[in-house]
This record gives C-alpha cells, structure tokens and sequence, in this order.
C-alpha cells in the first residue's frame, strides 16, 4: 500500500486553498482560457539531493538511511545506496526491501537489478522464488531458464519457452541466452527448421553476424550456404549461380542490395538486373530494391531520381516513398506530376493537412484556382502548419478550439494526493529523472483520463511541463485525439519576461523564441542531448562561449546553460547570428538550428529560388523538415499565448515581425455550420492586440 504523510496532506490542503474550477463548455465553440489555482507539491528535504549523490557513490550507511525514513522518498535513497552494493548484498536484506516494495515503482526497478545479481551468484532458488510473469526482459528470461535447468526442472513449457525466446527476434540476444539454447540443441530440441526459421528473421533485420552465428549448428552443407548468404550481406556483389532459386535466395539477395542502396544506389542499380536474372526474382523482390534505390537518390536530390521513381512498381510503394514522389516532382516545379503522386496515395495519407494543403499548392500553381480553394478550405481546419498556411491563402483566421479541463479544485487535489504523483514531482525536482517517470507511470496506471488530464496540469504546476508532451494524445498505444486541444498543457509558458526582454533586445518575435525552447526542451532547464546540447534551448557548450564572447558577457561555462536566463540570453542572441547569417529568413535558421550549417547550406545551394513552403517540404532530413514546420506551427499558438492573435505565418516565414496580425476561430462542424462562427478569444490576462 501507498503511504501520504500526514504532514504533507497538510501542506497539499493549504496550496489547494483558492482553487477555483474551470469551465469547460461541450460546446465546440470556444471560451475565455482561464488560469487555474496551482496546486504546489512540497518540494523535497534539501539534504536529500546530498543523500542521493552519497547513495550514489556508494558513501550512505543505514544510520543515514534511517534519517530519511519519514520522506515520500525514502525508498528511493534505500535503493539507490542499496544498488552499489548489489554483489555482497545479502539475500535477506535485498529480499526483504523487494517485498516491502512490491508493486511499487521503486520495487521494479530494483526487481530488475536484484535477480541479475543473484543469478551472478548462481543463486537459483532465490531466483526463481522472486520470479514475475510479468518480466518481459530477454536476459532475465533466459537467466530463468538456466535457473530451472539448474533446478532438475525441465520440462515442455522449459522447452515451450526457450524455443518462443529463440524465434522471438532475428537480432542478437543476450549473453545469458547462450546457455539455454545450448542445451535446447543438445537436448535435440533446436531443429533446423528453427535455426533456418531465425535465420529468416535476422535476414530480414540485416543481421550477417547473427546470420553466421545460426550457421554454426547447421549441417555442414546448409552451414556453407548459410554463410554465403551472410557474406553476401556484407559485400553483395559474389557470383550467385551456385545458390539455390528459393524463396529464401531472393529474399536474401534481395535484402541485401536493398541495403546496400542505402549507401550505394547506383552500385544497387548495377547489381540488380544479374541477381533478379540469376534467381529469378519476382515483383516483390525486384520492387524491394528497387524502392530502396529510388528512396536514397531522391532523397539526396540526384540526378537519377525522376527515372528511378518510375523504376519501382506501384506495389513496393509505401507511405515514406509516396512522400518523396511529390517531393521530386516539387523540386522540378513540375505541378501536375506532384497533384498526380499525391492522389495516388491511399485515403488517410492523402486526407493529412499537408498533403491536403499540397494538393490545394499544386492546383493553384498549374491555374486550377477552384480545387486549390475547396483544398485550402479543407486543410485551413486543422491547427497545424499546413492548416496556418491554408488560412493566409484563403486570408481568414486560424483554427483554434481550444478545450480546458473541467474538473473541480477536490478533484485535481485527490490527484495531487498520490503518493506515486508526490514521489514523482520529488524525483523530478532532484533531477531523477528516469526514476520520476517510473513513478508517474505507476501513478497513472490507477488513473481514469480525467485524472491523468489533471495530472499532467499538477505536474506543470511543479515545473514538470513536458507531462503535456508525453502523457496527452497518444498515451500507452492509445490516442485520444481531443486532448490536442489541450493547449494550455500541450504549450506550457514560462520564463516569459526573459523571453520578451531577449526576444526585444535580438529583434526576434518572442513567440518564435518560446516555440524553440517548447521544441527543444518543453521547458526543461536542465535538458542535456547526446551530443551535449544544454538547457532551454539546447545550446552547446562552444556555441555558448563564441556567443557570449560576442556579446562581451563573462563566460561560466558549460553548466551555466542550465541558468534558464543565461540560457535564453544565449540562444536568442544566437538565432539573431543565424538570422543575420542566412538574410534573415527564420525558415532556413530554424533548418540550420536543427540540422547545422553544412546541410543547411547545401540545401540551400540546391534549392535557391524555391518558395519557402516548398524548400521546407523538400528538406532531405525527416527530422529536420518536421523541426521547422513543427517550430513555424508552434510559434503561431505562442503568439496566441502571448498576445491574442498572431502573425501571419506566411509572413512569419519570410522574417516579417510588424505585418498584420490575425484572430483565430474554432470552425463549426459541417452539419451545424452558422454564417459568422465566434472568434477565439484570448487566453486569461493577455491584451488582444492588432499591429
């Protein structure tokens, strides 16, 4: 059972006092967004961080441990002092805090952690007592396996299961699979069948080193061609006369020049037509490299690319190649092709805002002004980037309805009130990060969606903004489309009086510098990227020091990115350098933000006359073509945020920061369409503006 303190009920009933419960209307028409009362969780014992970092360097005995007994989070620090000294921990001890914390989040993560050391130990009764079905973990798995053997326990579900482990993925497994399926073969339970059955699977994963390890318990004859095949992964460019014309020939060959078009498409193109001969490959073999030939030339602009698009038969398309027929088209300005590539894509794809909007594009640009207007009219309804796009063509407001939630100060408190949610929000203000989100999982596993809703507003009322992200619209293999109305808690705000001060002192538009920091780090001040990028808005150490060095500020180093001021200071001034790099067009700085200056300027140079809506779809990187359009989208619902209205987007592309501003609309359902829907009004306490 979970346990709340009564001391920290008292603290939650006085943050509560004055909460007032905000309305929501079923109405689809939307209201004034009103500020909720917050609701503040006590923020940990300050000791606890020096706790935490004693635990974790193995320095905290159990008189200090007992210290802390009273906090929400004192299980916490038991396993983080507990996890340094799993090797010697005595059964007893780590058996006994498994089952003080079972079910908890604390006693999974160190469930994990605890049966990995005892099957070190070779401890195997242990092992198999602490045992969960639950536990979806391979090496574990496999590990219980042994323990079993080890135990005089095999049987057919031992063998059920070592055999559903071994087909379970073409990728490589953990080392303590090993042993099981060693004696899975010398028990005369791995056939070949299996071997060839995995083997299929690692074809199909482009795993050669896997391909050989499975060729090693085969016949000698299977084994040598087993091992052709995986050689032929790594240089697919061997005589194949001498292999057999089966299914798994084709696949193999086929596979292999597919991925080999990754990095070589014209060597692939080479390859193919004496593989496709040789083995006699069907469409869907000769359409798999084809496709893959056709992706890796378009998508790097060649020469080749109209021609190879042509190549791939209609089957092998799929939605990703689709995409890239229209872009293709796009870049040679040939319209009727690209309004051709996007009405063969299925229904749902073609039905998306973009291509929707791209649809409307193409048949303005080839003069057929009617069909681009019913396509605009369809795309302007959605709140997005290309929606934005489709309401300045169409040169009427955007759309926006937005939801709050409707839920009363008792309600949010009960939710507040769980432990889980408490041990989270401490976990995050420690910067404990994983192990909050441990805890918040558990607290919304007893959730209903309301709850979780108010969950998410709890967590931003701790500093904990980017719940809105990653616990709204798509939660746990589920979506739940309204929630994307929720932009209060989809689009948090803070630090806005630096924002405006940097914003001004750069010549920036504030909403796009709070669209960069949502982008970047959803507000977290101490958000850190693999590749070292820090703080609000993600800013590398040697970028902070040449910028601050032009700005003649005092440099304190990398850490200081994560001060969200000096932060802001930074990467606002930063933008401004970009900005006046690439001729102040903010589309191609937010590219270069992303991607960085080489393929910023090589897109560039490719594409210099091209019109900004059509250079940021024929961007070559995924990520980057969604960063800008995802940052051009954010900055219009900030704008709203900030000031009530917005620019227009068409004219925030082209660095335009005093043209007209526009209102936004929630657009009434076709079947209760009226002739003048309401406007949106602004959020709580922003002035409506017009420039």
């Amino acid at each position: 059972m979970h346990k709340f303190t009564s001391a920290m009920v008292a603290i939650l009933a006085m943050a509560l006092c004055g909460v007032t419960a905000a309305a929501q209307t079923a109405n689809p028409r939307p209201s004034p967004l009103l500020q909720r009362s917050p609701i503040r969780i006590a923020a940990p014992d300050p000791a606890l961080k020096a706790a935490f970092d004693a635990a974790s360097r193995g320095g905290l005995n159990d008189l200090a441990l007992a210290g802390f007994s009273s906090q929400p989070l004192a299980a916490w620090l038991e396993y983080a002092s507990l996890r340094k000294q799993l090797d010697s921990l005595p059964l007893v001890r780590g058996n006994a805090f498994l089952a003080a914390h079972k079910g908890e989040a604390v006693g999974d993560a160190f469930r994990n952690e605890w049966l990995n050391a005892i099957a070190k130990r070779n401890e195997w009764p242990t092992f198999l007592n602490l045992w969960d079905a639950s536990i979806d973990d391979a090496g574990l798995r496999c590990q219980r396996l042994t323990a079993l053997a080890a135990s005089n326990r095999i049987d057919k579900t031992w063998t059920n299961d070592a055999q559903a482990l071994w087909r379970s993925s073409g990728k490589s497994l953990p080392g303590s699979c090993d042993a099981p399926f060693a004696l899975l073969a010398a028990r005369g339970e791995l056939s070949d069948a299996l071997r060839w059955q995995r083997f299929d699977l690692a074809v199909s994963d482009a795993q050669p080193a896997v391909m050989r390890s499975i060729a090693r318990g085969l016949p000698a004859a299977d084994a040598a061609q087993a091992n052709a095949y995986a050689a032929f992964f790594d240089k697919p460019d061997a005589a194949l006369d001498t292999w057999p014309k089966t299914p798994r020939s084709r696949l193999v060959a086929s596979m292999a020049l597919a991925r080999l078009a990754k990095s070589a498409p014209d060597r692939a193109e080479a390859l193919l037509p004496s593989a496709a001969k040789t083995l006699a490959f069907g469409e869907p073999d000769n359409g798999r490299v084809l496709a893959q030939i056709a992706l890796w030339t378009v998508a790097s602009y060649l020469p080749e690319s109209a021609r190879r698009l042509a190549a791939v038969p209609e089957s092998a398309f799929d939605d990703n190649l689709r995409e890239w027929r229209v872009r293709e088209a796009l870049t040679r300005s040939d319209w009727p092709a690209a309004l051709a590539a996007i009405r063969k894509m299925p229904d749902a794809q073609r039905n998306d805002s973009r291509w929707l909007y791209f649809a409307a594009r193409t048949s303005e640009l080839g003069g057929d002004s009617a069909s681009a207007k019913a396509l605009y009219v369809q795309a302007a309804r959605k709140t997005d980037f290309y929606g934005f796009l489709a309401a300045d063509r169409l040169n009427q407001p955007y759309a926006l309805c937005p939801w709050q939630l409707d839920a009363s100060a008792a309600a949010k408190a009960i939710v507040a009130r769980s432990p889980a949610m408490v041990r989270a929000l401490q976990l995050y203000m420690l910067d404990r990060k994983g192990w909050a989100v441990r805890e918040w999982n558990d607290a919304l596993s007893g959730f209903t969606d309301e709850q979780r809703r108010l969950a998410v507003e709890v967590a931003q009322d701790n500093g904990w903004f980017d719940r809105g992200v990653f616990a709204l619209v798509n939660v746990g293999g589920k979506r739940y489309p309204d929630e994307q109305r929720l932009y209060q808690l989809r689009f948090p705000l803070h630090h806005e009086a630096s924002i405006r001060r940097e914003a001004t002192r750069n010549h920036l538009d504030p909403a796009w510098v709070a669209a960069e920091i949502r982008a970047e780090s959803v507000f977290d001040p101490n958000a850190r990227s693999a590749a070292d990028a820090r703080g609000l808005m993600q800013v590398l150490p040697g970028t902070g020091a040449s910028v601050a060095a032009k700005l003649g500020l005092a440099w304190g180093g990398g850490d200081s990115l994560f001060d969200a001021d000096t932060n802001i200071t930074l990467g606002s001034a930063y933008l401004r350098q970009l900005m006046d790099r690439y001729g102040g067009k903010p589309y191609q700085v937010i590219a270069g933000y992303n991607a960085g200056p080489a393929p910023l300027n090589r897109w560039v140079s490719q594409r210099p006359d091209i019109d900004p809506d059509l250079w940021i779809e024929t961007i070559g990187y995924k990520e980057t073509r969604e960063y800008v359009a995802r940052v051009l989208s954010f900055s219009t619902v900030y704008d709203w945020r900030l000031n009530g209205d917005a620019l227009r987007l068409s004219d925030r592309l082209l660095g335009i920061t005093t043209g007209p501003r526009k209102g936004f609309e929630c657009p009434v359902p076709d079947a209760v369409k009226t002739a003048a829907p309401p406007t949106v009004a602004p959020p709580a306490n922003k002035p409506q503006k017009r420039r």
